[in-house]
């Protein structure tokens, strides 16, 4: 992740709070702590840095698209039973993976014809940990209609509710680095990859190689979809673009180029 001057406050003010949960009153007593450190502060300093904006039903004509477009193409040929991966990376707090499945159950009328596995990961472990809770408050739901919250939601009380034990159950939750190819290479090979909005806080080099890592994770036919101001084309030559009515993706080749 790049920040460039203009964050000079919003690095610092990250800095000093896990100084102070550490007890070290400089920041060259930190740094040495932070290098030699063999327990969980790195991952909580990590975790300090990452941003999780995120809501239910975000950019959903990609949704739309999923079920239009995407799937049909991936289940032909395929028969019944037969699994269809879909990964969410990064997943935050889980509101992505979630809309996903619960798009699925809304919209698709083949959701119960296949074996289908939806994966949510993340860098930060505490996003993680709230995920796979599945409490939300009013601004996540902000864009599901009330029957959709009834249906797939328990009220907790007036500002939070708590998503159902069978989503949560459907949705498999893993700490994933998608800068680290040893990271992303055990989760398998997807049929669709959902990574928005988190490559416009990488740099050029970042970016070609974080992309590189989820190509390999794609089965040929694959598809990606990013968020709505990244275009995979300025990132790698590696995916091939295609254009459907709801939205823009990206693709591995059903036949590698190499």
């Amino acid at each position: 992740m790049v920040f460039n001057e203009s964050k000079r406050y919003y690095v610092e003010r990250r800095i000093m709070d896990r100084m102070a949960a550490t007890s070290n009153a400089t920041f060259a007593h930190y740094f040495m702590f932070l290098r030699g450190e063999t327990g969980n502060e790195v991952e909580h300093f990590i975790n300090a840095f990452t941003v999780n904006e995120t809501y239910f039903y975000r950019e959903d004509h990609q949704l739309e698209c999923l079920v239009r477009d995407l799937l049909p193409q991936r289940v032909r040929g395929r028969r019944r039973g037969e699994p269809i991966r879909i990964w969410s990376a990064p997943c935050s707090t889980g509101e992505e993976p979630y809309s996903i499945a619960i798009w699925l159950l809304e919209n698709w009328p083949q959701v119960d014809a296949y074996d289908i596995e939806i994966v949510g990961s993340d860098i930060d472990t505490e996003v993680l940990d709230a995920a796979a809770i599945g409490i939300y408050g009013k601004r996540a739901l902000m864009r599901l209609a009330p029957d959709i919250v009834a249906k797939y939601f328990r009220r907790l009380d007036d500002q939070h509710w708590q998503i159902l034990e069978d989503l949560r159950d459907s949705v498999q939750f893993s700490r994933v680095n998608i800068m680290q190819s040893r990271e992303t290479r055990p989760q398998g090979r997807f049929d669709i990859i959902f990574c928005r909005n988190v490559l416009i806080y990488f740099d050029d080099e970042s970016r070609r190689l974080a992309a590189e890592n989820l190509f390999e994770n794609l089965h040929p036919g694959g598809y990606i979809c990013l968020g709505h101001t990244e275009s995979m084309s300025r990132i790698s030559p590696l995916f091939e673009v295609c254009r459907f009515s709801d939205a823009i993706v990206y693709r591995r080749p059903v036949e590698d180029r190499t």
